[in-house]
């Protein structure tokens, strides 16, 4: 049985997709933007905008029944390749332990253009 979780995201309703999709025990969160709950993008650099990603993320496996150690997969797409190290250790805050296997890369551009990083995540449960 397939279950969804949504974040509130604006984006969600706009475009036609859910925040996470778990179809047993795999759960595929979409790329995700620095989104706050009223629709404004994350104030301040990449690391802000990076630990809202991965805090949209973690709640939406969680809502699903996983957690941060159950993710086993990530991409991060950052706008400007020095911030590969702000993003590079919010991440390793939020999933040092679990050590997903992760790519991070350069895009042109992100869905809105004050964004400077998109994240994307697979868990399994085991």
């Amino acid at each position: 049985m397939r279950m969804r979780a949504t974040s509130g995201s604006p984006f969600e309703d706009q475009f036609g997709f859910c925040r996470a999709v778990r179809d047993g025990n795999r759960i595929i969160v979409a790329g995700t933007g620095p989104v706050e709950p009223d629709g404004s993008t994350t104030p301040g650099g990449v690391a802000p905008q990076a630990e809202r990603c991965l805090a949209i993320i973690v709640a939406a496996i969680e809502e699903l029944g996983g957690s941060a150690k159950d993710v086993v997969r990530t991409r991060m797409f950052l706008t400007d390749p020095s911030d590969q190290d702000a993003v590079g250790a919010v991440h390793a805050r939020f999933f040092g332990s679990a050590k997903p296997a992760a790519t991070m890369v350069g895009a042109a551009w992100l869905c809105r253009a004050e964004w400077k990083v998109e994240i994307e995540a697979e868990a399994l449960i085991e």
